[in-house]
């Protein structure tokens, strides 16, 4: 127990009880949220590079009518690439990475819940993410779109593999998806410190729950609707097929009652963030914290009453129509409600123009903008004339982008000393920002244009008698300038990982519990369980933690909590490091991709699915967590 050691050995005992093993075996092993989440976090900023020099691709192709570039084969890649990598391998895993590095450490706890589960769910992300990319450089990527609407990405038209390589791809990251969002629900209900009761969990903590359940409600939708689709293709089933009883339209409802919530999957962490950084650096505390948890909510629960509005021009009853028009615009009300918190919390404070503070400022500005262009496209008769116009690329980007991205990059630049020990750059920081704002504005801005002059989405090029020649070259000028702002970021953030100054435990005099540790933090987050008695924990002035004890220091225990008070209920042991969770993504994905090729695969693929999960579940002589 920990009761009577001093900090030292109590110290030195739970690193040895904690620490990951030696080696590469080690590494594969290793469940501590950390280092799984550093994992996700970097792997997902490739994909975002990888992603971004797609984009630009495209732009060297339509800087010009008639180009010749890109073959329109290749375009179709590169765009189902493009919107494929930005939506299922950066934008939803970023977000939910951030969310199992931060949460054990903002609610007080040693390790996230199921951790070895957590392991597996980023193995099978790579895996998944690596084959997409790999078909991509086999010239085999699918080549329907992000979207995959039918009948056009159905056996009739789009023979060959590429579309069931895209429709596998989904599985795997749905399957990641659902896993850490299962982990996050539970570690936030069960694994609270002490006395965190609900009204005083961290904003950041809220939107990584409603998240979670957002997900958890979603992402069945579009399993279910690739896995259908791929059925169709490699089996014979006819769920999209009108000629056999099929309808083409339930794609489209399944893929978009997924599709709109991950919006709002994207964009409630984003706002967590806002709310956690804004405190730190404007010296008050946030405004209207319940308002706050309200709208995070209530966004939520709305985001599921939006999805035909994606649908308007496919001839569905104006009366159901109406209805979905209602909810794109109720939808606002939540999210301007967030809005004038954050102006209330910068109008009373005295803000402090550090490179988070910048990129939240630009936050606040591009995703109001995005937000009335969405209103906008809510609206039938409107968005009746732009659909499948660039009004409609630009609209999604700075919603996306604008909503999701600044945040993100200013979260980055707020924890990367949490995670590293070490600050990032505040000189490279300021151009980072001004030439992302900069040329993120430059670009997007004008397509608002293109769409009113007619420009259709999804083209490889156009004819030089139309007016779209100028401004299109102006948007992809713009866009180096957008990239080169991204390229300063990635530079700041290697050259700080390497060599940043040291940032101590507490660098922005934060109040949230994470920064009560070291950082960054030690195996174990916490050498004795932190007492909340307030909600804000930690703020200057209220170092001093009461702590709990009675934990057992010669194996991992994490202390359970009750859902609404967060008193303590129980100590429930922890999983040790595993290499079964990683034998269990390989065999999970050979069973996946061999299923492509064999309906026999399901079979047999089966076997060593059991073999990894009977290891990963063995006994091991005492009662404990092996999740």
């Amino acid at each position: 127990m920990d009761t009577d050691l001093d900090d030292r050995e109590l110290e030195s005992r739970l690193a040895k009880t904690w620490s990951t093993r030696p080696g590469f075996w080690g590494k594969i092993a290793c469940v501590d949220h950390k280092v799984v989440a550093r994992r996700y976090i970097f792997t997902a900023f490739v994909f975002l590079m990888l992603g971004g020099l797609l984009s630009l691709a495209m732009r060297l192709q339509l800087s010009q009518p008639e180009a010749r570039f890109i073959s329109p084969d290749r375009y179709n890649q590169i765009f189902t690439m493009h919107g494929t990598n930005m939506m299922f391998l950066f934008a939803v895993p970023v977000m939910e990475a951030m969310a199992a590095y931060l949460v054990p450490l903002m609610v007080g706890t040693r390790n996230i819940a199921f951790p070895r589960l957590n392991a597996f769910s980023y193995w099978i992300f790579l895996i998944g993410g690596l084959l997409l990319w790999l078909a991509f450089a086999l010239d085999a990527a699918p080549d329907v779109g992000w979207f995959a609407y039918v009948p056009l990405s159905g056996p009739q038209y789009s023979p060959g593999k590429r579309t069931d390589l895209w429709a596998q791809m989904i599985t795997f990251t749905e399957l990641s998806a659902l896993a850490v969002a299962v982990e996050v629900v539970v570690t936030v209900f069960k694994q609270r410190a002490p006395g965190m009761s609900l009204d005083r969990i961290p904003v950041l903590v809220w939107a990584m729950l409603v998240m979670s359940f957002l997900v958890i409600l979603a992402m069945p939708a579009i399993m279910f609707g690739s896995s259908t689709l791929i059925l169709d293709r490699l089996v014979g089933t006819q769920f999209y097929n009108p000629a056999e009883g099929g309808d083409a339209l339930l794609w489209q409802h399944l893929f978009w009652f997924f599709g709109h919530p991950e919006v709002y999957i994207v964009f409630l962490p984003a706002v967590g963030m806002v709310s956690t950084i804004l405190p730190a650096f404007v010296g008050r505390p946030l405004y209207g914290y319940m308002l706050l948890v309200m709208a995070l909510i209530t966004t939520g629960i709305l985001s599921f009453g939006l999805w035909v509005h994606h649908m308007f021009t496919v001839g569905l009853p104006r009366l159901g129509e109406s209805f979905f028009t209602a909810s794109s615009m109720a939808i606002a009300v939540p999210a301007g409600i967030q809005i004038f918190c954050w102006l209330a919390t910068l109008w009373a404070g005295k803000p402090v123009y550090k490179t988070p503070l910048l990129f939240i400022l630009g936050f606040i500005f591009t995703f109001v903008m995005g937000g009335m262009t969405g209103v906008m496209v809510a609206s039938v008769p409107f968005d009746t004339q732009v659909h499948d116009t660039y009004f409609v690329v630009a609209h999604f980007h700075y919603v996306l982008i604008g909503g999701a991205v600044f945040p993100l990059i200013a979260a980055i630049y707020y924890w990367f000393p949490k995670m590293t020990g070490r600050m990032m750059s505040e000189r490279l920081g300021r151009w980072s920002f001004w030439l992302i704002f900069i040329g993120f504005h430059l670009t997007f801005f004008p397509m608002h244009i293109l769409g009113l002059w007619g420009m259709p989405r999804r083209v490889y090029t156009y004819q030089p008698e139309l007016p779209w020649a100028s401004l299109n070259l102006f948007v992809s000028l713009s866009s180096l300038i957008l990239a080169s702002g991204f390229l300063i970021f990635f530079i700041d953030a290697i050259k700080s990982w390497r060599s940043g100054p040291p940032a101590g435990a507490n660098p922005w005099n934060a109040s949230t519990l994470e920064w009560a540790t070291s950082s960054p933090p030690p195996p174990y987050n916490f050498r004795r369980i932190p007492v909340v008695s307030a909600r804000d924990p930690f703020s200057p002035g209220n170092d001093e933690l009461t702590v709990a004890t009675g934990l057992r220091t010669d194996r991992r225990e994490v202390l359970v909590t009750t859902i609404v008070e967060a008193l303590p209920e129980a100590r429930e042991s922890s999983a040790t490091d595993s290499v079964w969770p990683f034998w269990a993504a390989i065999a999970t994905s050979i069973m996946l991709i061999w299923s492509i090729f064999s309906p026999w695969a399901v079979v047999w693929g089966s076997i060593p699915i059991a073999v990894a999960l009977i290891g990963w579940f063995w006994p091991k002589g005492e009662a404990e967590d092996e999740s």
